[in-house]
């Protein structure tokens, strides 16, 4: 099954097929350049996208140069964010690598709240990690041992434990 997708050439990387998907859904709310948004945080810097997050991207009437973007902006920064809107277009524009936006429209008010990303387990304390490996001491095979260590070692250093 697979050697016939790959002949049919129906097999993609995930790198390749959101944008297309994001498109349609993206495209909905006007902002047809799925990308803009995934890599926000590496055009922006990491001051501006705390701040700041593209709503939509609208050009004049059969046009695709020469936009306007809507930016949502923190109450806090939109002084900020209007001071440096050459930067953020030569930014935007660089990003696209043609003059798309030639002006922002900020609407102010609060971003959506990103969940922190979990650090995942804390390191074991020397006496964790004795007894852990006391536990499976007797394993003969080394890969389950090895496997079952690192399973241990999550558990044990997990919040919840």
């Amino acid at each position: 099954m697979k050697d016939e997708n790959e002949r049919r050439g129906r097999l993609r990387s995930v790198g390749e097929t959101i944008p297309r998907i994001a498109r349609r859904v993206l495209g909905k709310q006007g902002l047809g350049e799925a990308q803009l948004i995934a890599q926000w945080d590496a055009i922006m810097g990491e001051e501006l996208a705390r701040e700041t997050l593209p709503v939509k991207l609208s050009f004049p009437a059969g046009a695709r140069r020469h936009g306007t973007l809507r930016l949502r902006v923190t109450p806090a920064a939109a002084l900020l964010v209007q001071h440096r809107e050459p930067q953020i277009l030569e930014r935007v524009n660089g990003f696209f690598g043609y003059g798309a936006v030639a002006r922002l429209a900020l609407q102010q008010g609060p971003l959506p709240v990103v969940p922190k990303p979990d650090p995942g387990p804390r390191a074991l304390t020397p006496q964790e990690s004795t007894a852990l490996a006391d536990r499976l001491a007797q394993l003969p095979d080394s890969s389950v041992k090895s496997a079952l260590h690192r399973l241990g070692a999550a558990i044990l250093g997990s919040p919840r434990h």
